[in-house]
């Protein structure tokens, strides 16, 4: 990509697209274009392809999404798979139809079997059934990253889709509903780590700046208890969902970033495809290769937080996979490592929420 070239980002406001935004600025990319939900909505076809006929960028990276954790996956099946379908379609259509040079689209690692061999390699792709409770996002994710692929095998366009493992990091979702685990667990166990030390003040900014269900720092002290409790956060201690023994594999989303506009940078579909007749499986997982239960990291969380009060699971409740670890091969072959470990991750998130 050249230096000049015009670049949009979809997405650029969330935890993803943020990411990918600051990388680029800080490798000297000068000509970025960025459009809030309220500027462009994805999901309506004629804003978007009136964008394009306007801005005509000449590299995309899809990162608008509409996510969420387990509880929320299995909650809105239907948005999860119409929203992330509309969004996809139109910005990849409008991608091809006014000669994007090169897009990168960004799925999930939730695309593979839920009984895939571990680590997941690309080639498991499809080889089995999904986990029930995010199938709609699944289907969704896999049906942008065949998208991809025909486009590229039918119009030689370089469309490249890329598999992010879970990701955390600044500008995270921190809603108690639809945040995924590590973002909701920094906030639940502040929160009750400032009920068991009644520091209300606390409480109120956390609330006054991320109401839950309507709920601010001027409502009663009974009605914020009632609404806390609701999602397991008490000043007794804190309950979390699923018995704590899956595995789960996490990733910097800073880190994300820099793999993501490396790959545009240096890499092509052509370099993916290989030779055989029949060309599948293309994408390219982005990982650390690493894996660490549930239960050891609401511990780190505890420890990092200094947060002294009990911490319950929940076995009535779905854990979901029980393991998602990625193999990242095919990305360290490419040239690019992850350097950021899990613990210094943890640091720098609580660090960042404590902050904003």
């Amino acid at each position: 990509m050249e230096k000049d070239a015009k670049i949009y980002v979809a997405g650029h406001r969330g935890l993803v697209g943020s990411a990918i935004w600051n990388n680029l600025k800080q490798k000297g990319y000068t000509n970025l274009i960025g459009r809030t939900h309220q500027e462009l909505d994805l999901m309506d076809g004629r804003a978007v392809a009136a964008f394009f006929e306007e801005e005509r960028p000449e590299y995309v990276f899809l990162a608008a999404a509409y996510v969420g954790g387990i509880v929320a996956n299995n909650t809105y099946r239907a948005d999860f798979i119409y929203r992330n379908l509309q969004i996809q379609n139109h910005v990849i259509g409008e991608s091809w139809r006014y000669g994007v040079k090169k897009l990168l689209f960004l799925g999930s690692t939730c695309i593979y079997p839920k009984e895939a061999p571990q680590p997941m390699k690309e080639e498991a792709l499809l080889t089995g059934p999904l986990e029930y409770t995010n199938e709609p996002y699944a289907i969704a994710k896999i049906a942008g990253l065949k998208m991809c692929e025909s486009f590229n095998l039918q119009y030689g366009t370089n469309f490249i889709a890329v598999m992010p493992t879970n990701l955390y990091g600044p500008n995270d979702n921190f809603d108690l509903e639809r945040s995924h685990v590590l973002p909701a667990m920094v906030r639940k166990m502040h929160l009750a780590k400032c009920l068991m030390e009644g520091d209300w003040e606390a409480i109120a900014r956390d609330l006054d700046k991320r109401p839950v269900e309507g709920v601010t720092g001027s409502h009663s002290r009974e009605e914020i208890g009632e609404t806390l409790r609701k999602y397991g956060i008490t000043d007794k201690g804190l309950t979390l969902w699923g018995t704590g023994s899956p595995l789960r594999e996490f990733l910097w989303s800073e880190e994300m970033a820099d793999a993501c506009v490396y790959i545009m940078e240096q890499v092509d579909f052509l370099d993916l495809k290989g030779t055989t007749n029949e060309v599948r499986n293309c994408h390219i997982n982005i990982g650390t290769g690493q894996e660490i239960s549930i239960r050891d990291l609401a511990y780190l969380i505890r420890s990092t937080l200094d947060y002294r009060g009990e911490i319950y699971f929940d076995a009535s409740r779905p854990d979901g996979t029980l393991r998602k670890l990625t193999d990242v091969s095919r990305l360290n072959d490419l040239g690019w490592k992850h350097t950021i470990e899990i613990t210094e991750g943890v640091q720098r998130m609580v660090a960042w929420y404590k902050a904003f």
